[in-house]
């Protein structure tokens, strides 16, 4: 028995969190959806997904994942109904959460929620879809799910499900939480936005050139609480933002310098968390078979 197993029929899944390292906007497609270019990093903390099957074939959330959400737009609630109505899955499934990433933050926490939700669905259900195939499912949910399907850090194009996967190198981050939902939909609109950048190379970002976030002088000008967090972070290093969200963080490569620098913080919501070299969920279904 794994460490996420649980007692009544319940599993527990890790859903981690991400970091874009930098985002780029390269342009349009005809139908309105923005080019990017990212990389995506996966980190060894974010949220817990708790699953039970049930033989009834309902999917019901038990407590709230989101305050405000109701049920059916939940995305927990909609990826399970999504596999459950493509695979026509006889079963149902209890679903319920532990939630550590703040929303609108950037950090991708919906998104993780729902792809643990498909993959694991996809195991306990045995609904035998590949995960080039629940990748697929999930970009209908929305464009972050794929990495989280996918499981490994990658290099990102198109609307961010082109993935190639990167090696990345140890590293440990503060992350800091601003308190700000930044609204995604309005920030692509933003006037201020640079939407045709040169796109970069691989070989840029791997030469260890910081390529920076689209978002960040926007959310900066915009957002008094935003621009606060990255003066006092400014202080122990060299602040990013991750995706179109108002998290913020700084890399480290070693904990110890990243723990000395949180403790030098005062006055923001900020923790610690390591990169991982792939998604501790991928882990977690291997402690499975």
């Amino acid at each position: 028995m794994s460490q996420w197993q649980e007692g009544d029929g319940w599993s527990a899944w890790p859903a981690p969190a991400k970091l874009n390292l930098f985002l780029r906007i390269t342009g349009r497609r005809p139908d309105g959806y923005h080019l990017l270019q990212s990389v995506f990093r996966l980190l060894d903390w974010g949220d817990t997904v708790h699953l039970r099957v049930r033989a009834d074939g309902a999917i019901r959330r038990m407590g709230t994942s989101v305050p405000g959400v109701a049920e059916a737009d939940d995305l927990l609630v909609r990826a399970a109904n999504l596999l459950k109505n493509e695979t026509k899955c006889s079963q149902g499934a209890d679903i319920s959460t532990e939630k550590r990433i703040p929303a609108g933050g950037g950090f991708g926490g919906g998104s993780s929620d729902a792809a643990t939700v498909l993959v694991v669905l996809n195991r306990l259900w045995n609904t035998g879809l590949s995960t080039q195939r629940l990748a697929e499912l999930g970009l209908r949910l929305g464009a972050d799910v794929p990495i989280f399907v996918h499981g490994e850090n990658a290099w990102a194009e198109g609307i961010g499900e082109q993935l190639t996967p990167i090696a990345l190198p140890p590293a440990w981050y503060v992350l800091a939480d601003p308190g700000v939902h930044a609204p995604t939909a309005a920030l692509f609109q933003a006037p201020d936005l640079t939407r045709n950048a040169p796109p970069a190379k691989m070989s840029d970002f791997v030469s260890g050139h910081l390529l920076g976030n689209a978002f960040e002088p926007v959310l900066r000008r915009r957002e008094p609480a935003i621009e606060a967090v990255f003066q006092a972070l400014a202080r122990i290093g060299t602040p990013r933002l991750t995706g179109s969200g108002s998290g913020c963080f700084v890399e480290f490569a070693q904990r110890a310098q990243a723990e000395a620098a949180l403790a030098e913080l005062s006055g923001v919501r900020a923790w610690l968390a390591p990169g991982a070299a792939r998604s501790p969920l991928q882990d977690a279904l291997g402690a499975e078979t």
